[in-house]
């Protein structure tokens, strides 16, 4: 029985109980496995991109939606990705192995490294964190690339940097097309909720909030989320009390 079978009596408590007492991923600490299971147990049947809506085949080939079209990344203009939409770096940056460095991450040349290769090395919480499928959609790679770790916002005077994809990348921010904003708001709410150690900025939440209430979810994100508490053990409070 997966622990959206209770999803009745788990919304309406996790709507009332603090956000502290949601859990978040505990149980998945490789992102790679994370991505495989994605890709194999919850996307099967629906292999679409976030941004652009792409298709992607079994073997993660990208299916272009016409009109697409990428100056930069363009060899990874043909694969799929799996994209944090909080950037790693926006929680990793609270570990000090991703400041500072770790005793244990040292190169077989005796350099040591930081940042976050060595917070994957040495801390199993950045792990999980990294690895919490609820934050991982696919996206077309190049789209991925352009990203980066950019603050999403509104950039009503700027065009759009793929075609008739209407994903807009300018000054180190970015414009999600309208179709991504719900889901988007919804997972960063998520992380804000159940991992202390990472908190929105107040224009980052009130931009989240609004978009969350401006686009609803869809049965298949409602569908997406009770795939993941299934496999990951940890239902999503934000979705739990969206999904009723």
């Amino acid at each position: 029985m997966t622990p959206f079978h209770y999803i009745g009596l788990s919304s309406l408590l996790l709507l009332t109980l603090p956000a502290a007492h949601a859990a978040g991923n505990t149980t998945q600490d490789s992102f790679n496995k994370a991505k495989r299971t994605l890709e194999r147990s919850v996307y099967a049947d629906h292999r679409e991109t976030l941004y652009c809506g792409a298709a992607f085949t079994v073997k993660k080939a990208v299916i272009p939606p016409p009109g697409f079209t990428s100056k930069t990344h363009v060899k990874r203009t043909k694969r799929i990705e799996w994209e944090h939409v909080v950037p790693a770096e926006n929680f990793g940056r609270t570990f000090t192995e991703w400041r500072d460095g770790h005793p244990a991450c040292v190169d077989n040349k005796g350099r040591a490294f930081k940042g976050r290769k060595c917070a994957e090395k040495t801390n199993t919480d950045y792990r999980h964190m990294q690895s919490d499928m609820y934050n991982l959609f696919p996206a077309i790679g190049s789209v991925n690339a352009l990203r980066s770790n950019y603050n999403f916002t509104l950039l009503p005077n700027v065009d759009s940097d793929f075609g008739s994809c209407a994903m807009k990348i300018d000054n180190r921010k970015a414009e999600p097309p309208a179709q991504a904003r719900g889901r988007i708001a919804r997972t960063y709410l998520y992380m804000d909720a159940v991992y202390p150690r990472y908190k929105l900025s107040r224009q980052q939440a009130q931009l989240m909030q609004a978009w969350d209430k401006q686009y609803p979810t869809s049965p298949w994100e409602c569908t997406r989320a009770k795939r993941i508490a299934a496999l990951q053990g940890n239902v999503n409070p934000i979705m739990a009390a969206r999904c009723q």
